[in-house]
């Protein structure tokens, strides 16, 4: 059985779980199903725009824009960059990895990737916004400040493990 398949049987499995709690009233079944619903309707009002923007990015973004600022002849200051556009992104990790796989194909070095995934959940505007609204602008920027020496000395570490163990991230192949 294939995987797809093996999915579709999961799905249909769910769906049927879902009506038969709605049919006798199973108070968890319903919750679950009404859980479901709350994250589609997040993704149906997320996604196709997010994958329109990177699109975008993948056509308009040059692989030698890429390699200057994020690749292996850049300067340090890609963590720098990396954490910018990180905290441009929109959408969460739902967005950040297809991002971080245009900016693998586009000559990024693993560090930086692995800077822009790490910063992805951990410096969004509008959640920085809403937490310093909350907590104040002092927590907000000691969290800020202090997490990026960590996320760059876990991003170098893990490049070098990868390097060290001579992993390759797998390529899709696009025939297929």
């Amino acid at each position: 059985m294939t995987k797809a398949k093996s999915n579709y049987i999961i799905f249909g499995l769910f769906i049927g779980f879902s009506l038969v709690s709605l049919l006798i009233n199973f108070e968890f079944g319903i919750s679950i199903w009404n859980n479901f619903l709350v994250f589609a309707k997040d993704m149906i009002l997320i996604l196709p725009p997010a994958f329109v923007l990177i699109g975008l990015f993948d056509v308009w973004a040059k692989n030698e824009t890429i390699e200057k600022h994020f690749g292996k002849t850049s300067s340090p200051l890609r963590f720098i960059w990396s954490i910018l556009l990180a905290s441009t992104t929109v959408g969460g990790t739902f967005v950040a990895f297809p991002v971080a796989n245009a900016l693998f194909h586009k000559g990024a070095k693993l560090s930086s990737i692995f800077t822009y995934v790490t910063s992805a959940s951990l410096f969004m505007i509008p959640m920085t916004i809403m937490e310093a609204s909350m907590l104040g602008i002092k927590f907000s920027a000691v969290r800020l400040i202090s997490s990026i020496p960590f996320i760059i000395g876990g991003s170098i570490l893990l490049e070098k493990v990868f390097e060290k163990t001579n992993y390759k991230l797998p390529v899709l192949d696009k025939n297929s």
